[in-house]
């Protein structure tokens, strides 16, 4: 349990980072640029790695269904999507949006057993849970605001 929690954290810090990266990387290129550069980039670098690590098994995809290979489109999506939410919305806001949309949809994808997870019982206690995170992003937000209106009326009175 220890290393999957240090794993997830240490995921949360990657995808972070990964956010303002692809940030600046989509000011200077564009996003459509941008996608292909951080997926062929993650290809290059997955596929490498992999090679090394499992060999030629690598290249075993029997066990794969045709329906999963999706997953690769949909990173597109996500790439495409994060790279313009942090560009309008600044890189906390947009990725505080994103991990509450990731939860909200995982709980669902659980719940109905969906994808071929295993179905999993939805409760009061999730529910709370997710709208806590929600809003949680909403005083964050609300609590944004309200430091630029301070930030705005004291440069008034300078």
């Amino acid at each position: 349990m220890i290393a999957g929690l240090v794993l997830a954290l240490i995921a949360g810090s990657l995808v972070g980072i990964q956010n303002v990266f692809n940030s600046k990387v989509n000011q200077g290129v564009g996003t459509w640029t941008t996608t292909a550069i951080v997926l062929a980039l993650g290809f290059v670098a997955s596929f490498t790695i992999g090679l090394a690590v499992e060999g030629k098994q690598l290249f075993d995809l029997s066990n794969m269904k045709t329906w999963y290979w999706f997953s690769g489109i949909i990173g597109v999506g996500v790439v495409l999507s994060v790279v313009q939410g942090v560009k309008r919305l600044g890189p906390t806001y947009a990725t505080s949006i994103v991990m509450a949309s990731q939860i909200g949809f995982a709980l669902l994808f659980d719940s109905l057993g969906l994808l071929g997870l295993d179905k999993v019982p939805f409760t009061g206690k999730q529910a709370i849970g997710v709208l806590i995170i929600v809003g949680g992003i909403i005083v964050f937000k609300a609590g944004g605001k309200r430091s630029d209106a301070r930030k705005s009326v004291v440069s008034q009175s300078l």
